[in-house]
């Protein structure tokens, strides 16, 4: 395993093959397209009450996962402009855990969450519908993942948010 700031990271083609699978055949653009309103759909028939509820100890709650969306968006803008702007660029992990808990997401509101994570998606979305077939192939060094090209980030970032709104789903449920 590699490990970063103490922090152990699984096999990172085990996760790009989740990713992946979760995705399946659908298109990744209209993934990304359509999680925003499936999570306002989310945070509509839940109370902030039920959003901040830890199901399970150790776990995120649905609101900091919402909050990790908009995050991992942030971050994902930052890549792909690197990454379709630089030469082989060196794209550097995050430490999802510190970001979630130092920007006190629980302590948030669900709809405040919600709007970020949309703003940050309308504001990539249009840069990956323009990407002609020749910048999916554009690749930088993720320091934790080896080579990665846009084609696998997009196929990536549709998978996370499968991801994680069956996490969401799920956690309410327990809840």
């Amino acid at each position: 395993m590699a490990q970063k700031t103490g922090l152990e990271f699984t096999n990172p083609d085990a996760y790009r093959e989740k990713m992946d699978r979760l995705l399946g055949n659908r298109e990744p653009i209209s993934v990304i397209s359509e999680t925003p309103d499936v999570l306002d759909d989310i945070v509509g028939r839940h109370s902030p009450r039920d959003m901040r509820r830890r199901p399970f100890p150790g776990k995120w709650t649905p609101n900091e996962i919402i909050g990790h969306l908009a995050d991992a968006e942030w971050v994902y803008g930052y890549r792909i402009r690197l990454v379709l702007c630089e030469d082989q660029p060196t794209i550097l992990g995050m430490d999802q855990d510190l970001w979630v808990s130092g920007q006190r997401y629980n302590d948030r509101e669900p709809a405040d969450l919600l709007e970020m994570f949309r703003g940050l998606r309308s504001f990539n979305l249009p840069l990956w519908r323009q990407m002609a077939p020749s910048d999916f192939e554009r690749a930088g060094k993720h320091n934790e993942r080896g080579d990665e090209s846009l084609g696998a980030m997009i196929r990536m970032l549709a998978g996370h948010d499968l991801s994680h709104i069956d996490q969401i789903s799920r956690y309410l449920e327990a809840g």
